[in-house]
């Protein structure tokens, strides 16, 4: 696989750890929350993990940090796992959860009990803010705070018990309520959940915040680089403020990395499951949705976005990174490997009066114009085709280099031919246009010495096949759809999709398998839907026109 953790500041640090000695093999973990799909924020992660593992010789974790079972599912947990595959990685041993942990981080969460360096407390959501103070004031501390270690031990085991209500008692740490750093003003380590549990069923009933869980996890598993995104270098101080408190046998360190914010995408969680449930889009696999499984299927290819990945580097500030870039590496990839073909999105009948009603010729075109590996294709060439209509005038000037009455033009690895009449209702709207084959211009220079305008797409009329092609634009059209007060609802773009029914494609097209890509010549790279598509009834979407055109 191509390495993506080329020459960055994590690489250099890793680099130094190994040579001083610090560390013996890298040990890197992803760690994401099982409550939605993963986006092209979580590829960056997945490739800076994975790729640093992989550079270094050691190994990488997928772990579930699985500590708020309300918003959490089995489906996210799949799905993610698919997503990581997909990608192109392999996780070290078997997947991980937060949830294998939570017998030993309650026996941690007692042990800072007993330290003094724990307590519970009663005050409400409401009280514990205003007691936390704000960024400018000092907290107050709470009246809970000085209970004895044997009060706050039988309190944290009648909250495992069950035996208060929701919201009624935290398990806090005991650090500094007047520190300028808000995540180290006596933070939550456990809030009581009377809910189930995704993986461990009703075993518990209360359940460890992220913040105490995560580097406990990571000490755990042998984590070495604990490598986030910089929203999370103020809860350092209190990751590291926990293993030194704890009894843990190794002492994994955190970094942070800038995060990934491409424009015109919004990345949250909360919003894009709001655009899925509020039926904006069609899932969170939609073709639309910056989630992997949405680029999966819009037919984006790993290798592409890894690249992408890799052309923006990884930094220590945030940024937000041109979309472009990422359609660059999209385009760059399906132009080298993406076999061609040819399909008509607004079909016009063309007749070709010359040619025998009965007779079919088989042409032969390659599937690449350099990749011989590909192979070629067979192109049924019948009296009957439709071109798009687009591509045929009854006048035009010079520069208009298509289908022309008493002009002629290329049929794309066929015929040049010349456009003689058109067929028109009584409302002159052109039903068909009639024309005939110049002889002996199967190849690329007619012996008659004159060379066509230009060269259009066709397909057969009888032995093409009508497919639908689902055309794809960016979701939303303005650059930064969610930053500030923008309502990013008031951005979607209205064109973000269109449904062309009855386009015609050429006959090989029926032998594409789910999630194949293709260029169709002169409309843009395509994929077999990954669900929809058969041969039965073909379903293409659009991945990416064949240059940005888009007027955003």
């Amino acid at each position: 696989m191509e390495n993506t953790a080329t020459s960055n500041f994590l690489q250099n640090i890793i680099t130094d750890d190994l040579a001083d000695g610090r560390v013996t093999e890298v040990v890197t973990r992803f760690p994401p929350e099982p409550n939605g799909y993963l986006h092209i924020g979580h590829a960056k992660s997945i490739s800076v993990n994975f790729g640093l593992a992989e550079a270094n010789g050691g190994r990488c974790n997928l772990r579930f940090d699985d500590t708020n079972p309300e918003k959490e599912s089995q489906e996210f947990i799949e799905s993610i796992q698919a997503d990581v595959q997909w990608l192109g990685y392999e996780w070290s041993g078997e997947v991980r959860f937060a949830s294998s942990y939570f017998g030993q981080l309650y026996e941690w969460a007692i042990y800072l009990v007993e330290q003094g360096k724990a307590y519970v407390c009663d005050l409400n959501a409401d009280e514990a803010r205003e007691y936390r103070g704000t960024l400018t004031e000092s907290g107050i501390n709470s009246p809970y705070r000085d209970r004895s270690v044997e009060e706050n031990l039988e309190l944290l085991a009648g909250m495992k018990a069950g035996e208060f209500d929701e919201g009624s008692k935290v398990l806090r740490a005991k650090i500094d309520m007047a520190s300028p750093n808000m995540n180290m003003r006596d933070p939550i380590l456990y809030r009581i959940r009377k809910v189930t549990h995704h993986q461990t069923g009703n075993d518990w009933v209360i359940y460890p915040t992220y913040d105490f869980a995560h580097g406990q996890e990571d000490a755990i598993e042998g984590v070495t680089h604990s490598i986030c995104t910089l929203e999370f270098e103020d809860h350092r101080p209190l990751y590291d403020w926990l293993i030194e408190s704890l009894p843990v046998s190794s002492r994994p360190r955190q970094y942070e990395f800038g995060r990934l914010n491409p424009s015109y995408t919004i990345t949250s969680k909360r919003k894009l499951k709001q655009l899925v449930d509020e039926n904006v889009v069609v899932g969170w696999d939609d073709p639309r949705m910056p989630t992997v499984s949405g680029m999966r299927r819009r037919g984006y290819s790993p290798a592409a976005i890894r690249k992408f990945c890799d052309m923006i580097g990884t930094t220590r500030s945030d940024g937000v990174v041109d979309v472009a870039m990422l359609e660059f590496a999209i385009r760059e990839d399906l132009n080298e490997n993406a076999p061609r073909a040819m399909a008509v999105l607004n079909p016009l009948k063309v007749v070709l009066t010359d040619y025998p009603e009965d007779k079919t010729e088989e042409l032969n075109a390659p599937r690449h114009p350099s990749r011989e590996d590909l192979g070629e294709r067979s192109l049924p060439f019948t009296r009957e085709i439709y071109i798009d209509a687009d591509d045929f005038r009854e006048e035009a000037n010079k520069k208009y280099k298509r289908l022309v009455l008493g002009k002629r033009v290329r049929l794309r690895n066929a015929y040049v031919i010349e456009a003689d009449s058109a067929i028109k209702d009584d409302a002159g709207n052109i039903l068909e246009v009639h024309a005939h084959t110049i002889p002996n211009t199967l190849g690329e220079n007619p012996e008659d010495g004159i060379k066509p305008k230009g060269v259009i797409q066709w397909v057969s009329a009888s032995r093409g096949e009508r497919a639908e092609l689902r055309i794809y634009d960016r979701l939303f059209n303005h650059e930064s759809p969610d930053k500030g007060d923008n309502d990013f609802m008031e951005h979607l773009n209205p064109e973000s999709l269109q449904v062309v029914k009855e386009a015609w494609v050429e006959p090989s097209l029926l032998e594409a398998v789910p999630e194949q890509n293709f260029q169709f010549e002169r409309e843009g790279y395509f994929v077999a839907d990954r669900y929809d598509h058969s041969s039965e009834r073909p379903v293409f979407n659009k991945t990416i026109g064949l240059r940005d055109t888009w007027n955003g």
